[in-house]
């Protein structure tokens, strides 16, 4: 990446698209701490990020799940990492997660009874246990078929809006980015940096057969570029 600039507010749904390659995961590893900038900083609440921060979470393209710990014991792996042990409480917040989600009665099944989007709904609810200040996504429903993405997609939004945090969302889907995000960040190709970031102000819910949603999609793929996208 080079020269990329760009700042997330608070409680903001935004979005980083790009080229295979540009530096999309990097920036993910960056933000949480995982590397240091050879240049440059990230800043936090105007405090820089120099080490590995516990107040964020984190879900992945896929779910990483513990397949020897129920559902609730991998919600809750984050509290007894960052406290040591697990209270009442933090069960009670879990089981909440897991309601949101629609998983409620899932509690004491394991990964291999679920379907993949229930899994991945187990993450999100590992990654906001904690009560981060924010939540990183690195293509977290790439794996899934279209029909589960979108119905995720949809309770990703109703989890954002309960939930209220900021939320940083990479994805190779420029539909899933107009639909989600009130930003997309659209990225170059290697070095990465910013070629424009798009303000989405159409309300939600988006309809993707709409006028308005089919023009920024549109005009998004045009900054991509034909020939560096990668299906």
């Amino acid at each position: 990446m080079n020269n990329l600039n760009f700042s997330v507010y608070n409680g903001e749904f935004l979005s980083l698209v790009g080229p295979s390659g540009c530096g999309k995961s990097t920036f993910i590893k960056l933000t949480c701490g995982l590397l240091r900038p050879t240049s440059g900083q990230i800043l936090l609440n105007g405090d820089p990020i120099t080490e590995p921060i516990k107040d964020v979470g984190i879900a992945f393209q896929a779910p990483i799940l513990l397949e020897w710990r129920s559902v609730i014991e991998n919600v809750l792996l984050p509290i007894e990492i960052i406290e040591g042990k697990v209270g009442r409480h933090h069960r009670e917040h879990a089981q909440k997660l897991l309601t949101l989600v629609g998983l409620s009665g899932f509690e004491d099944a394991y990964p291999r009874e679920l379907s993949g989007g229930m899994q991945q709904r187990v993450s999100i609810c590992r990654a906001l246990v904690h009560n981060p200040y924010f939540l990183l996504m690195d293509e977290p429903f790439g794996a899934l078929d279209s029909m589960t993405r979108d119905r995720m997609n949809k309770g990703l939004l109703r989890i954002w809006e309960e939930a209220k945090k900021t939320i940083i969302f990479i994805t190779h889907n420029i539909s899933e980015a107009v639909f989600l995000s009130d930003r997309v960040v659209v990225l170059t190709a290697r070095p990465g940096t910013v070629r424009e970031i798009v303000t989405i102000d159409s309300p939600r819910p988006r309809d993707p057969a709409g006028s308005d949603f089919r023009n920024i999609e549109s005009h998004i793929r045009d900054l991509i570029g034909e020939g560096t996208w990668e299906w």
